[in-house]
C-alpha cells in the first residue's frame, strides 16, 4: 500500500533550528529574481562607467604651503615642565610660560631633546612627564623654530577603542558582522579615494555625489548581507530613495543660497584649491550624512516584508504591503529624530554661543551656520521617510504572488467538508519536515477517513475497537488512518480497497 501520497507535517529533528535571520528567505520566483539582477546589474555597471569617467587626477598638495599648512609631524615624549617667565621677559614682567623639555622619537632628530615654551592661558595645553605628543616639523626654519607642538598622540587609544568595536560586532554578529566591517572599510576607501579627490579638483558635486553614494551603497550592502534577492530589493530602494535625497539637497541648498563658508576649514579649503566648489561640500555632505540612515531603513523593511511572506505564504500583495507599512510607520517614528540629535550633537557648542547671544530663534535658524544643518537634517529625513513604501512596494510586489486567487491564495477554494488544509511553501517545494502534495489537494481529517481493514500490528496490540457509534476512535488509530488515507490521485482500486 502506498502511504507516502499523502503530506503529513512533522516536528523537526531535536536540535535542529531553521531561524528566519535578517534577509535569510529567498522567497522570490527564478523569473523575479532574473529581473532584479538585471535592473542592479544596470545600475552597477553605470555606477562602474561614473567613477571611470569622474576619476580624479592626483590631489595638488601644493596649497598647503600657501595655507602655511605642516605635513610632516613626528612624535615625542614629555620629559619634564618647568613654569617660569617666558623667553625674551623678566619675572616682574608677569608674563609666564610652561617651558616642556620633549624628546624627539621619531623624525630626523630622533634621541634629541628640544624645548617647548607655551605662554599661560585658558586653552593652554597641561602637559605631565610621560606624556605623548605630536611635534610639526619645519626643516626650512631656524633651528629653535624646527619644532612646534601640534596635537596629542592618541593613536594608542583609538587603536584600543577600534579594537573593542571590531570585537563587539564580530562577537554579536559572527561573520556578517566582519563583512560589515569590511563594507565600513571599503565605504571609507570610497570617499577618500575618489569622493574627496574629485570634489578637489572640481567636478560637479552633485555627479559625484550621486555615483559615490551608488558605489558605498552596492558595497556595503552586498558585503553586509551577500547577494539575496531581498538585498537587491533593498539595494533598489536605498536608491530610488538616495535619488530623492541628492534632487532635495540641490533644490534647497540653491533656495536657501547656501555658500558653504560657514568654518574656517572651508576658508581654508578654498584658498588651498583653487578649483573647489564649496557649495559642492555642503551638497556632498548631506547626500553622504543620510546614506547611512537609508542602508538601516530600506535593510529593515525588505526583511521586514520577506519574514511577513514567510510566516504566512498566502498573504495578498495589498496585506503584506499594509503590514510592512505598519512596521515602517513604527521604524519612522523611532528614527525620525536620528539624524537632528546626530547633527545637533556635532554643532553643540555653536548652540551655545547662539544662547549666549541673546538672539531670537528665528534669527539664529536664519544664520547659514544653523540653516544649513537644518536643511541637512530635513533633507535626510524626508529621504528615509520615502525609504519606507519605496521599499516596502517594492519587496511586496517582488515576495507576493501576481495573482490572489492562484493555489495557495486567500482567495483560492475552500477545502471540502471533512479536509483540513495544509500550507504549502510559496514556490511549492517541501517544507523541513513536510511531504507535499499539490496546494489544492486538502489532507483528510481523522474523522473523514474510513478504518483500514486490518490495523496495523502495532495498533491493533494496544487499541480495542469501539463499536460504531459509541464515540471516536482513540487517537492512536486515527492517526494512523489520517496517514495510510487515500488521496485523490490514487488509482481506482485503492480508492475502492478502502471504500469498502
Amino acid at each position: 500500500m502506498a502511504r507516502n501520497r499523502t503530506r503529513r507535517s512533522v516536528a523537526p529533528p531535536a536540535g535542529h533550528g531553521h531561524g528566519h535571520g535578517l534577509l535569510e528567505h529567498d522567497v522570490v520566483s527564478r523569473q523575479t529574481r532574473r529581473v532584479l539582477v538585471v535592473v542592479v546589474a544596470v545600475i552597477g555597471i553605470a555606477t562602474v562607467a561614473g567613477i571611470a569617467l569622474l576619476w580624479p587626477p592626483r590631489p595638488d598638495t601644493s596649497g598647503a604651503n600657501r595655507l602655511g599648512l605642516v605635513s610632516d609631524v613626528h612624535a615625542a615624549e614629555v620629559e619634564r615642565v618647568t613654569r617660569g617667565p617666558c623667553r625674551g621677559t623678566t619675572e616682574s614682567d608677569g608674563v609666564t610660560c610652561d617651558q616642556v623639555r620633549v624628546r624627539l622619537l621619531a623624525g630626523p632628530d630622533t634621541g634629541e631633546r628640544r624645548t617647548l615654551e607655551f605662554p599661560r592661558s585658558p586653552t593652554t595645553p597641561a602637559f605631565v612627564a610621560g606624556d605623548e605628543i605630536v611635534l610639526s616639523y619645519q626643516p626650512d626654519a631656524q633651528p629653535r623654530f624646527q619644532y612646534d607642538f601640534s596635537d596629542r598622540q592618541r593613536r594608542a587609544t583609538l587603536l584600543v577603542l577600534v579594537g573593542v568595536f571590531v570585537l563587539a560586532v564580530v562577537a554579536l554578529a559572527r561573520i556578517r558582522g566582519l563583512l560589515a566591517l569590511v563594507g565600513l572599510a571599503a565605504s571609507i576607501a570610497v570617499l577618500l579615494v575618489f569622493l574627496v579627490p574629485a570634489l578637489l579638483a572640481g567636478t560637479d558635486p552633485v555627479l559625484v555625489a550621486v555615483v559615490s553614494s551608488s558605489a558605498i551603497a552596492f558595497l556595503a550592502l552586498f558585503l553586509a548581507h551577500g547577494f539575496r534577492s531581498m538585498t537587491l530589493v533593498a539595494l533598489l530602494g536605498t536608491l530610488v530613495a538616495l535619488s530623492l535625497t541628492i534632487g532635495l539637497a540641490w533644490l534647497f541648498t540653491e533656495l536657501t543660497e547656501l555658500s558653504g563658508y560657514v568654518s574656517e576649514e572651508a576658508f581654508l579649503v578654498q584658498v588651498g584649491s583653487t578649483g573647489l566648489d564649496v557649495r559642492g561640500l555642503v551638497l556632498a555632505g548631506m547626500v553622504i550624512g543620510a546614506l547611512g540612515a537609508l542602508d538601516d531603513m530600506t535593510v529593515t523593511q525588505a526583511a521586514a516584508v520577506a519574514e511577513l511572506r514567510a510566516a504566512d505564504p498566502t498573504m495578498r500583495r495589498r496585506d503584506l504591503r499594509r503590514a510592512g507599512l505598519r512596521i515602517g510607520r513604527d521604524h519612522v517614528a523611532s528614527t525620525v529624530n536620528t539624524l537632528a540629535l546626530a547633527y545637533a550633537g556635532a554643532a553643540l557648542p555653536l548652540l551655545l554661543l547662539f544662547v549666549l547671544s541673546a538672539q531670537s530663534l528665528g534669527t539664529v535658524a536664519n544664520s547659514e551656520v544653523v540653516a544649513s544643518e537644518i536643511v541637512r537634517t530635513l533633507v535626510g529625513s524626508i529621504g528615509l521617510v520615502a525609504a519606507v513604501p519605496v521599499t516596502t512596494w517594492l519587496a511586496s510586489r517582488v515576495v507576493a504572488p501576481g495573482h490572489p486567487a492562484s493555489a495557495g491564495s486567500r482567495d483560492a477554494a475552500p477545502p471540502a467538508a471533512g479536509t483540513t488544509p495544509v500550507p504549502s511553501a510559496p514556490d511549492g517545494r517541501a517544507r523541513p519536515g513536510e511531504q507535499l502534495v499539490p496546494p489544492s489537494e486538502p489532507r483528510p481529517t481523522a474523522a473523514a477517513a474510513v478504518a483500514p481493514a486490518a490495523a496495523p500490528p502495532d495498533v491493533a496490540a494496544t487499541e480495542s475497537p469501539t463499536p460504531a457509534g459509541t464515540g471516536p476512535a482513540p487517537s492512536a488509530a486515527a492517526a494512523w488512518a489520517a496517514e495510510v488515507a487515500p488521496t485523490p490521485d490514487q488509482d481506482d482500486d485503492e480508492a475502492r480497497f478502502w471504500g469498502s
